[in-house]
């Protein structure tokens, strides 16, 4: 049995606020090519997740927040905003449901933030045409300027 620990959460934090990135994996599953992929994803507020969608209809993704206070962002296929939610302990929202095809992406609100995700596997990188077009890629200049603006939606 794998157990998630308080020890365990600050493991991934720490090495989350070392990382070029800003995030860490702690992989629950076996491996890349496992059909169901399970894991801790350590975030800091700086770190930039390019909006995507998944385009295989098996690839819905579920987040639930462990600690922290993380932001899910949903867009329409143009850029615009469609839905968003705080998950925290604070907010009551503790999950959120990410359905196939539709772009998104997460922020963290505050250091130390930790999320459990789980989707389909195998691992596969992103095609083009699941990336948005409409954000920045992620060595782009205007990279930070957009996570504040997507941090901002929150307050």
């Amino acid at each position: 049995m794998k157990v998630v620990t308080g020890d365990l959460l600050q493991q991934v934090t720490s090495e989350a606020r070392v990382s070029p990135r800003l995030r860490m994996n702690h992989n629950i599953h076996p491996s890349d090519e496992s059909r169901c992929h399970r894991l801790l994803n350590a975030i800091e507020p700086d770190s930039y997740i390019r909006p995507h969608r998944h385009l295989d209809p098996e690839k819905d993704e579920a987040f639930i927040i462990m600690k922290g206070r993380l932001g899910v962002i949903m867009f329409a296929d143009d850029g615009g905003l469609t839905e968003l939610v705080e998950l925290s302990r604070d907010s009551g929202n503790l999950a959120a449901d990410i359905p196939s095809g539709n772009y998104h992406t997460a922020v963290s609100l505050e250091p130390g933030t930790v999320f459990y995700e789980v989707k389909a596997g195998p691992y596969l990188p992103l095609l083009d045409e699941e990336k948005a077009f409409w954000a920045p890629a992620d060595d782009e200049t205007s990279v930070q300027l957009y996570l504040e603006k997507l941090r901002g939606l929150f307050g």
